[in-house]
């Protein structure tokens, strides 16, 4: 199965000693799960994120900053594991649980280009009010699905990764403090929206990959640049 790692954390200037030792310590990472990640990359500051809400059909743009808190997402991985046992075996390894968290969501499937996002890559993660999270193979959520076949077919040459992500509910929040590994169920960002899917978009420029995710049917967008620092 294949999960999707959300990186959430604090925004913090860091001294060179102190990147260069955070840089250490996810090629330590890599090193060891090198076998169970697909994909993954850090995120340019929340700053410089874009929310896009309204729909297909009459799209709003604004510019971030958006986070109320002190914790935003800062990169995302793929992982392909047996379980979620042995997915938050992974998570936990991550350099971000031990001073924010990662958010472990099972996928419902995966299409994807692994091996390099593009000339420029954007995580476009998609959100949806709670009473809309629904349960893959229902009426409406094979609705949506249908939608998004649409939005595919159109936006093809772009798309490295798609992936709906399962309810809330099978979420769980992995932070390691002083060693010790602490489990939340249920997802870590709090509010009326949750995460139902994702996409990582390949573009030439910011303005394209604003206008792809504006035809992305989802009530909310959250567009996020990659940083290409993970080379994966």
């Amino acid at each position: 199965m294949y999960y999707l790692a959300l990186l959430i954390g604090p925004q913090q200037e860091r001294t060179p000693d102190e990147a260069a030792l955070e840089l250490t310590d996810y090629l330590n990472f890599h090193a060891k799960a090198a076998s169970a990640i697909r994909t993954g990359d850090a995120l340019y500051p929340e700053a410089d994120s874009v929310r896009i809400t309204g729909g297909p059909d009459a799209p709003v743009i604004t510019d971030g900053p958006f986070a109320e808190g002190a914790e935003v997402a800062n990169g995302y991985y793929v992982l392909e594991a047996d379980n979620l046992d042995d997915a938050i075996a992974l998570a936990r390894d991550i350099p971000e649980a031990k001073r924010g968290a990662v958010e472990v969501w099972p996928l419902v499937d995966c299409s994807q280009e692994f091996g390099g996002q593009g000339p420029t890559g954007w995580l476009a993660l998609l959100l949806e009010p709670r009473e809309r999270a629904y349960v893959p193979g229902s009426a409406e959520w094979e609705a949506v699905a249908a939608q998004h076949g649409v939005f595919g077919e159109k936006a093809s040459g772009h798309i490295k990764i798609a992936g709906p992500l399962h309810p809330p509910s099978t979420a769980t929040t992995v932070r390691v403090r002083d060693g010790e590994v602490l489990l939340t169920d249920g997802p870590y960002i709090e509010g009326s929206e949750i995460a139902n899917g994702f996409y990582v978009l390949a573009t030439e420029d910011r303005d394209t990959a604003i206008e792809l995710a504006a035809q992305i049917p989802a009530s909310a967008v959250h567009l996020r640049q990659l940083t290409g620092v993970s080379g994966l």
